[in-house]
């Protein structure tokens, strides 16, 4: 049979060999036609699916935070430090929130007694530091970059607030005293960082502490530093002469968990921010800021951003709540020895108003 090109044999065909020739050569083409149409489909349709995939991730990375959701927004590094110098030009950050065995180094308090140096009591601090073997916040808090701290106050403007959750967002939740969680949870949430108290405010009911927490002692006077060593070598106090009020007779934290809050933030809180009196370095003559100044004032050194709730001191309000938990209002109030409250409501408010700090109940 001799070879013959396409054209040629279909010259030679039979008109119904022709016919079928061609018919079966359309079919053919149509149907790689069809197939590479569907072949294409279906890769547009993967790579189409494919950068939906790709950018679904970024978008969901980039859409806007939730409001005053701090757990939810870029930390602002160095944020209240900032715009604390923009006020008090001689603000240094760095300043150690919790003694440690270098405390007999530090300025400014080593010539002064409680509460606004440590002189005296040198030797009790340094049993008591030898005891607890700890002196900052804990690892995974300390390997923070960036620090969200909120203060949470004891006033009665907590009530009703629904705060819980917001508050228990942050990165380091600071308490006060006595301050009871238990039961108070939708308006101050559940998370305690660090409880700062002395020895009168401390909780006397053992079942009310938060064993995670840090035990933090803020000392006003020599006996407090002396009670600490008690609670943290577990021994029970001999004597409560110098105390105001009957105090704790045992504290359940491990010593691990105690700190010594350092008092220059006493120290400077009043003598810096709110020019109170010095008084020859000596407790009285309204000359001590209240423990939840103190507080802020440790929080600003420590922290990047800082917000506070449950401040407020509305003497113009008598029938008000004085503390969230109980029905003492706030005309059982009396002009203080200790504090001088109206210096201290213009050091806050300066502080809202420069926007070092967030008020998140508007109280202040």
């Amino acid at each position: 049979m001799t070879w013959m090109m396409p054209c040629e044999r279909l010259l030679t065909m039979k008109p119904t060999q022709k016919l079928v020739f061609i018919l079966c050569t359309l079919l053919v083409l149509g149907f790689l036609h069809y197939a590479s149409w569907k072949i294409h489909l279906l890769v547009w349709s993967q790579k189409a699916l494919h950068n939906i995939q790709a950018t679904k991730e970024p978008l969901r990375k980039t859409l806007p935070p939730e409001d005053g959701n701090p757990s939810k927004k870029d930390c602002k590094k160095g944020y209240a430090a900032e715009r604390m110098t923009n006020i008090y030009p001689k603000f240094v950050k760095k300043v150690p929130m919790f003694l440690d065995q270098n405390f007999r180094l530090l300025p400014k308090v080593k010539d002064y007694l409680p509460p606004f140096g440590l002189k005296t009591q040198e030797k009790h601090i340094e049993e008591i530091l030898n005891t607890t073997k700890n002196y900052r916040l804990g690892k995974d808090l300390d390997s923070l970059s960036c620090k969200r701290c909120v203060i949470v106050g004891n006033g009665g403007i907590l009530s009703e607030k629904n705060l819980g959750s917001h508050i228990d967002m942050y990165d380091i939740v600071v308490r006060l005293n006595g301050a009871p969680v238990h039961g108070y949870h939708k308006n101050v949430g559940t998370k305690t960082t660090m409880r700062i108290t002395y020895p009168e405010g401390a909780f006397q009911n053992l079942n009310l502490y938060d064993k995670t927490s840090l035990f933090v002692l803020s000392a006003f006077k020599p006996e407090d530093i002396k009670w600490l060593k008690h609670m943290a070598f577990k021994e029970r106090l001999r004597s409560t002469k110098g105390f105001w009020k009957s105090v704790a007779n045992r504290v359940p934290q491990e010593p691990s968990k105690m700190r010594i809050l350092n008092p220059y933030f006493i120290q400077e809180a009043a003598f810096q921010f709110m020019l109170l009196p010095k008084n020859n370095g000596e407790m009285g003559n309204g000359n001590t800021p209240t423990l939840g100044a103190i507080a802020i004032t440790m929080a600003l050194h420590n922290c990047d951003e800082v917000a506070v709730a449950g401040f407020s001191y509305d003497l113009n309000k008598p029938s008000a709540l004085l503390h969230y938990w109980e029905k003492t209002k706030m005309s059982a109030i009396k002009e203080s020895q200790t504090h001088n409250i109206t210096k201290e409501k213009e050091f806050l408010k300066k502080l809202v108003k420069a926007k070092v700090i967030t008020d998140l109940t508007s109280g202040i």
